[in-house]
């Protein structure tokens, strides 16, 4: 699992006293015309999008491709990586509990939160809902298990933290167990999600 070191670090985008936090945001492309997707990006002071998609690219909006969507990020002064290793559809269709515990998916973590401890990084995959897709079911979980305050950056222009997301998934899930803490219920309201989410 990687540290998180919180002492002497820029805070990205998340106000604190004292202690600092690493924030990391996330998006999802949706149906945006491009010039939209880059405002709601600039306005969130977006300055490195990495894309989280499995594949870079869209048939039915071409305008995210790859090499498009590089080109028109790069005109507004926002950088683009693609991190292959925290796609949703892994070969062999491996459940997300069975990906989080990959070498590379823990090392792709791992360089999300050393660049985010220097600059406003965001996460894209398609999905316009946080709750609909694996940007927050798989990475954004295991983000915020290591200490990072995630944001979602919503396609009207709202924001909302990673927190409240997660308090929706759990008014979702089946009431509370006597015996189960928030923890516990709060994997199996994910696990039920991404169930969900894959019969879709």
């Amino acid at each position: 699992m990687t540290t998180i070191k919180t002492i002497g670090i820029k805070t990205i985008g998340i106000k604190t006293i004292g202690i600092k936090t690493i924030g990391i945001k996330t998006i999802g492309h949706s149906n945006h015309p491009i010039q939209r997707f880059v405002d709601l990006l600039t306005a969130g002071g977006v300055k490195l999008l990495v894309d989280v998609r499995s594949l870079p690219w869209s048939r039915r909006f071409p305008q995210f491709g790859k090499e498009r969507l590089t080109q028109s990020l790069a005109d507004a002064g926002i950088a683009y990586v693609h991190e292959s290793a925290l796609g949703g559809k892994p070969e062999g269709g491996a459940s997300y509990e069975a990906l989080a515990t990959r070498p590379e998916f823990n090392a792709a973590l791992a360089r999300l939160i050393d660049r985010a401890q220097d600059t406003t990084v965001c996460l894209m995959c398609a999905e316009k809902e946080p709750l609909d897709c694996h940007r927050t079911v798989l990475v954004s979980r295991r983000l915020a298990e290591r200490g990072v305050a995630i944001e979602h950056l919503l396609a009207d222009g709202a924001t909302r933290p990673h927190s409240d997301v997660e308090e929706a998934l759990l008014a979702k899930s089946a009431g509370p167990d006597l015996f189960e803490d928030r923890a516990a219920r709060l994997a199996r309201a994910y696990q039920a999600r991404e169930r969900a989410m894959k019969r879709a």
